[in-house]
């Protein structure tokens, strides 16, 4: 990745980390205001979320270098949490590199 495109990869990352905590909070806060469960089903919920979130987490963000910047740009681009002002600021070549894998 090109100097230019790793400082902005930079940025994408520290606003994508905030997002997907973010998102992950509303996700939790959903859950303990689910009043149709009882504590301990929303507890267990609560449990499953918070370990689930975590591996995403990792995957997403653990690993700061170069090496690792395509593919997790990539993988916020597919959970949606990367900037896309600041995808459109990267080389063409970055954008298409880490243009999210559509399966069928």
């Amino acid at each position: 990745m090109k100097e230019s495109d790793w400082k902005i990869f930079k940025k994408i990352k520290a606003n994508a980390l905030d997002l997907f905590c973010q998102n992950t909070l509303n996700d939790l806060k959903a859950v303990i205001e689910d009043s149709k469960q009882t504590h301990h089903e929303r507890y267990g919920e609560i449990y499953d979320l918070v370990h689930t979130q975590n591996k995403i987490m990792a995957s997403l963000f653990d690993g700061h270098s170069r090496s690792n910047a395509g593919l997790q740009l990539m993988l916020m681009r597919q959970h949606k949490i990367a900037n896309q002002t600041l995808i459109e600021k990267m080389s063409d070549e970055t954008q298409a590199n880490t243009k999210p894998m559509v399966f069928n």
